[in-house]
């Protein structure tokens, strides 16, 4: 089956949000969503492979990438996110879909179900954030991994409050290098998603960077809900993702008819990391809840 490609844009609340429909396998169609918040489709690339299966829909969330980017910092917050994700499915007409969120995007993917589960077949989450409490806390479990010269500079600029320094920037890099992406060249995809980034959506909701929290995502913890989620449910992270085996695990624990994998080298981008493994791993999980 040829991966057919369609692209367009639909209005949401808040503005017009880019969406791209890859393949027309006869799987049920595959919803991705991104990182960030305020990331974008192309860290998403290697999952265009799936088209060959079934409809794979790729969109950046309004604020960054090819959608619109208003200057309304009170556009962001994760259920405007939901009802912008039910408007998009609404528009594409689809019945029933998967879900698959990397990072932000399983926040997102989790609470999407929560609040509007009829039509999800099931959901894939990688490298899960489902509690900023249990991510901070493994953050700063790896930060004290990190050479100490490198820590103390982290310190130095959050107690001074320049943590848009120059220097803070690069002892950032240290962590990056060992938990989000462990390769030597950053792929041009990746790039191009930094560069088409939104850095208010990020700001806003996050904070400076990843173990850094001052965002409104930061009371975000859904691990008492997970017992709700009865359809079947893909967890898996890297080795060294900063998203923990051991706290993606306990998540898997929490959830009923879920399953755990984990990317022996790879960090927080498997699918950039180890794409062969990745996509075998998500392709057999698909099979298997279609069939059930």
């Amino acid at each position: 089956m040829s991966n057919q490609t369609n692209d367009s844009y639909v209005e949401v609340t808040g503005g017009k949000i880019w969406y791209e429909i890859v393949g027309n396998g006869p799987g049920l169609p595959l919803m991705t969503l991104h990182g960030g918040p305020g990331s974008t489709h192309f860290g998403l690339e290697p999952l265009r492979a799936l088209g060959a299966d079934r409809p794979v829909v790729f969109y950046d969330q309004l604020g960054c990438g090819n959608s619109d980017r208003p200057n309304d910092p009170k556009l962001w917050e994760i259920d405007r996110f939901v009802e912008e994700l039910f408007q998009l499915i609404k528009s594409l007409g689809f019945k029933q879909f998967h879900l698959l969120g990397h990072s932000w995007g399983t926040m997102l993917a989790l609470d999407y179900y929560l609040s509007h589960p009829t039509g999800v077949s099931s959901l894939i989450l990688s490298s899960p954030c489902l509690s900023v409490p249990l991510w901070l806390a493994d953050c700063n479990k790896y930060r004290k991994e990190l050479p100490a010269q490198i820590q103390e500079r982290l310190e130095y600029h959050e107690r001074n409050g320049s943590t848009d320094s120059e220097e803070y920037l690069n002892a950032t890099k240290e962590f990056n290098k060992r938990h989000v992406l462990r390769l030597e060249t950053v792929p041009p995809s990746v790039l191009k998603g930094r560069e088409n980034r939104g850095t208010q959506v990020y700001k806003t909701m996050w904070g400076d960077n990843e173990f850094f929290m001052n965002g409104n995502l930061k009371d975000y913890d859904r691990t008492e809900r997970l017992a709700a989620v009865k359809l079947p449910c893909l967890y898996s992270c890297g080795r060294f993702d900063e998203a923990s085996p051991d706290t993606v695990k306990t998540f898997s624990d929490l959830t009923p008819n879920s399953q755990f994998h984990v990317y022996e080298n790879s960090a927080h981008m498997p699918h950039w990391e180890d794409p062969n493994e990745y996509l075998s791993t998500v392709r057999e999980f698909l099979v298997r809840s279609e069939n059930l």
